[in-house]
């Protein structure tokens, strides 16, 4: 083989290896480079976006158990509200109990002691009668009976 032949090729390679590495870093290596760091980038961006994700997530479970506690707070609150107004409602249920049973014990008193009067008032008029219808048959003889009317209401006044 001749040595100006193999000199000759490889110098054609070399120029043709130069010529190749020069088209390949300015037309491949340009947007290789360029879709290399969009990567880098969308990476770089989903990691951020990922850390603000767990930040957001931590201050929302931070929020949650927050509301959870206000809830829980509100929750005995308006129980111990009920509780009160139960308490309230049963004491004036018992007052209003009382105030009528006090009316209605009052009023059957007061009636209680109208019927007593009338059955007195009626005892009296009836033993008026059978004092008087006693009287006449006792004294069926004797003839003034205007003496007897006046021992008779004197009687009647007495009871």
């Amino acid at each position: 083989m001749n040595p100006v032949s193999i000199n000759g090729t490889l110098i054609i390679q070399l120029i043709t290896f130069v010529i190749l590495v020069i088209l390949l870093y300015k037309y491949l290596y340009g947007p290789l480079r360029r879709v290399m760091d969009d990567r880098s980038t969308k990476i770089a961006d989903g990691l951020a976006a990922a850390e603000r994700g767990q930040e957001e997530l931590d201050l929302a479970q931070k929020r949650a158990a927050e509301i959870l506690r206000e809830a829980k707070d509100k929750a005995s609150e308006i129980i111990a509200l009920a509780e009160r107004r139960d308490i309230e409602m049963r004491e004036e249920a018992q007052i209003k109990a009382r105030e009528e049973a006090d009316r209605i014990i009052a009023a059957a008193r007061a009636e209680i002691e109208v019927e007593g009067n009338r059955a007195r008032e009626q005892l009296r008029g009836e033993v008026v009668r059978l004092v008087v219808d006693g009287s006449q048959q006792i004294l069926h003889r004797e003839i003034n009976a205007e003496n007897h009317r006046d021992i008779v209401d004197r009687m009647v006044a007495q009871l």
